[in-house]
């Protein structure tokens, strides 16, 4: 993979992960023009790894509300790790369970499935952004309504956005922050208490996810032929580190964090005056396009 297409990913992902337009979509639509199979185990990890990019931008654009919000005092410390948690527990919980239903029932068929099979759909992209676009929509106007009613983020709050934020994992075009901040409009909490709790999960939640791409490209079947990497050019043996495999992902995790950044100073703002519906006119623009270039044979 070239540098530049790595750079193009990398500025798509940086964008538009930390907005709620999904980002793993637009990723995959661009691997798709530029030729590359989005549900193989180098493209899985270079999402993942872009996503880790992301989560070190949320990081250090939330860390001084997070200080304030989560560090104020032992005893709100303690409450936001339940609250994490039990959001976590869920997302976990309703995940794994989809995941265990689509292998052993959709794609019960196909030999060794995986549900990365599922991410270079584009019928169910376009499908999955739709349904994040009226989501959104929905949470934006039930917002305006309930604007001066707002109420805090509770137990049973944290876990209807953690079991929601398990039904993005499996679906690439359900924006997982689309679809978190959105539930929590529509539970009445508010946007900047929702907003920090999303990017919360969303970086408590990226580490596993790395680990089992990382174990997913040691596994695939081109490293089992490499060996201890090592590969044949030319009928020659030449030793590769093991590094070079990973570095496309390691480039492109430092370049999204530069486009993160930027993106969370947009979503920030939209939120905060009132243009969250808008996100969701976008995903159902978005959604028309993918089925079009789905039609048109990509």
């Amino acid at each position: 993979m070239t540098l530049l297409k790595i750079l193009v990913l990398a500025v798509i992902q940086g964008a538009a992960e930390l907005l709620p337009v999904s980002s793993s979509a637009h990723v995959i639509v661009a691997e798709k023009l530029m030729g590359l199979d989005p549900t193989s185990p180098e493209m899985t990890l270079l999402l993942v790894m872009l996503h880790t990019g992301t989560m070190f931008a949320v990081i250090f654009f939330f860390w001084n509300s997070w200080k304030e919000s989560f560090f104020a005092s032992r005893k709100v410390f303690l409450e936001s790790v339940k609250l994490i948690t039990a959001a976590t527990l869920l997302t976990g919980i309703v995940g794994l369970f989809l995941k265990s239903l689509i292998e052993k029932l959709i794609l019960k068929d196909v030999p060794h499935a995986e549900i990365e099979l599922l991410f270079g759909n584009m019928t169910l992209i376009s499908a999955a952004l739709a349904a994040a676009g009226a989501l959104i929509i929905f949470a934006g106007w039930k917002e305006r309504r309930l604007r001066g009613r707002q109420k805090a983020l509770g137990f049973n709050g944290s876990c209807w956005i953690g079991a929601v934020q398990g039904l993005c994992l499996p679906f690439r075009g359900f924006s997982r922050s689309g679809a978190t901040i959105s539930t929590g409009l529509l539970l009445g909490i508010s946007k900047v208490r929702v907003e920090e709790f999303s990017f919360a999960l969303a970086v408590v939640l990226t580490p596993p996810v790395i680990v089992r791409e990382v174990l997913r490209l040691v596994k695939a079947q081109h490293l089992e032929k490499i060996g201890t990497a090592t590969i044949f050019a030319s009928s020659k043996m030449v030793a590769v580190p093991i590094f070079s495999l990973f570095y496309p992902s390691l480039i492109g995790m430092a370049l999204s964090f530069v486009a993160g950044i930027l993106a969370l100073r947009w979503l920030s703002n939209w939120l905060e005056h009132g243009r969250w519906y808008l996100f969701g006119i976008y995903c159902l623009c978005a959604s028309v396009v993918v089925f079009m270039l789905h039609s048109a044979g990509f």
